[in-house]
């Protein structure tokens, strides 16, 4: 992991995001926050699969495969 992870990520702090996570699990929401494990918080969470919505919610970071921005930073 890069010293400049937390730089990197505020720039998509409140900007909606698609995380693939460990098992294929897909998820989009808002990014709200994030530690220097990369666990983050999400809100506005919806299931890509299904549509279901989850609320805010807290990932472990060492979960996350994948992060891909859906809107400008």
């Amino acid at each position: 992991m890069g010293k400049n992870l937390g730089t990197d990520l505020r720039k998509f702090m409140d900007k909606r995001l698609r995380l693939t996570l460990n098992k294929g699990r897909k998820i989009e929401g808002i990014l709200r926050g994030f530690d220097v494990y990369m666990n983050i918080v999400v809100d506005e969470t919806v299931a890509v699969m299904d549509g279901a919505p989850m609320g805010m919610v807290v990932i472990r970071g060492n979960a996350v495969e994948m992060m891909e921005a859906l809107e400008r930073a």
